[in-house]
């Protein structure tokens, strides 16, 4: 069974700098040799870039954890360590990337071989040679590689098509797509045969084309996640005109009405945004007995309704005949001339704007924190504070004294003093354990 993927969440873990290398100069004939240590490579970095082959993201339903290598370690006679090769993941054109953590959304892959860095790989750690200073001529001192980024992301597709067909189920839209495209999209004769979005090619004689997507049937209380329409709703976002097809060969006369007012009462309760988008009305089934009289019971019906701004263009066709179909389509690629491109990238932070003024900011957050474990232990923490300690070489006493220095000129020690610290508690960071000293 083909299954179309559009809503994936995955994990991104960046590669760790190498570490520095502590090593001085030992030649047959050079006196006094010194430091020497090489610095650590780059880690790897995660890469999501547009692969155009790509229709869904399948390929991750069993494969969410990304992990980048680490860079190699700084080596003996100021040698550098090998970088590590970024690992890049292909993803279908049109993926909107959110980071799950802040609720924004970081990028959107749109562009034929576009890339995204969605976590950045970590810096090589410097080796002994950086810290060389008069007062230390040959310093024990070097740097582990900073960490490699991690990130939980949500990537979403919303399929580029310009235009978007949209109605009630079995009105006639995979019919449609078939016609006029090389698609073949699965029709049957019961509602709810499209499970999936299609994509198709329409070619006309002028020369002009356009993408065309059958959107699954949307139904009343699609915007609230009833039937299939919540799921696909996010693919109309991206299109630029709507052609809105409405069945008119029902026993109702006034059914036609009804579930056109109902489709556009989901598209609004989505997004209102999308009701200013150019929309075709396409009455469908004009072949079958009833849709002559429901036609134009269906266009009294839209005179009488006072609440439209304007009377939307309405073209009848039939798509088993063909009659009318080639006719659409030249009104549709002169509307398209006409409309703009639409900018997803600003609609997309507009949707969440109300979110992402919610999550916490950065520039913000403290430098560390301190809080006291149920034995009394006290516990340091703090992004900025794991850093430093992550890239310091605790195997060499001077790198330990390097990094008391800066928890000093960071306020920590002063911090301890004022929650109440006393001189031998036990002071925490992750696994690592020291007194604190007065």
């Amino acid at each position: 069974m083909n299954m179309f993927v559009d809503q994936i969440k995955i994990e991104v873990h960046a590669g760790k700098g190498g570490d520095g290398m502590v090593a001085f100069r030992r030649e047959k004939y050079v006196p006094n040799g010194g430091p020497a240590g090489g610095d650590g490579g780059r880690g790897g970095s995660i890469i999501l870039k547009v692969d155009e082959g790509l229709r869904t993201l399948m390929d991750f339903r069993y494969h969410r954890i990304f992990k980048a290598k680490n860079g190699g370690n700084g080596m003996s006679k100021q040698m550098t360590g090998p970088s590590a090769e970024d690992t890049i993941i292909a993803v279908p054109q049109g993926t909107t990337v959110r980071d799950l953590d802040t609720g924004e959304i970081i990028g959107d892959l749109v562009e034929k071989d576009q890339e995204l860095v969605v976590a950045k790989g970590g810096r090589g750690g410097r080796g002994n040679i950086h810290f060389a200073s008069a007062k230390n001529p040959a310093p024990e001192i070097a740097e582990n590689g900073e960490p490699g980024e991690d990130h939980y992301l949500e990537l979403e597709l919303k399929m580029l098509a310009d235009v978007g067909l949209i109605g009630f189920p079995s009105v006639g839209k995979s019919t449609l797509l078939s016609v006029v495209t090389g698609a073949k999209p699965k029709i049957a004769a019961y509602e709810f045969t499209t499970l999936t979005p299609n994509l198709g090619m329409v070619m006309l004689p002028d020369g002009r084309d356009f993408a065309m997507a059958d959107m699954p049937g949307l139904i009343e209380g699609a915007s609230k996640g009833i039937g299939l329409g919540l799921k696909f709703l996010r693919h109309i976002e991206r299109t630029r005109v709507l052609l809105h097809l409405v069945d008119m060969s029902s026993e109702d006369p006034h059914q036609a009405i009804e579930r056109y007012r109902q489709i556009n009462k989901e598209l609004a309760n989505y997004d209102p945004e999308l009701l200013k988008r150019p929309q075709i009305v396409v009455a469908t089934k004009m072949d079958l007995p009833n849709s002559a009289d429901n036609l134009a019971a269906f266009k009294a019906d839209l005179a009488a309704d006072k609440t439209l701004e304007k009377q939307p263009e309405i073209f009848p066709i039939s798509a088993v005949t063909h009659q009318g179909v080639q006719q659409l389509m030249q009104l549709t690629a002169d509307l398209l001339d006409k409309t703009p491109a639409f900018d997803s990238e600003s609609h997309d932070k507009e949707l969440v704007a109300e979110y992402r003024a919610a999550a916490p900011d950065k520039k913000d957050e403290a430098d560390f924190t301190i809080t006291k474990d149920e034995d009394g232990t006290w516990v340091l923490g703090g992004e900025k504070l794991i850093r430093l300690f992550k890239m310091t070489d605790l195997t060499h006493e001077e790198s330990q004294l390097r990094f008391a220095r800066q928890l000093r000129h960071m306020g920590v020690d002063d911090a301890l003093r004022a929650k109440g610290v006393q001189h031998g508690d036990l002071v925490r960071i992750e696994k690592f354990v020291f007194e604190f000293i007065q």
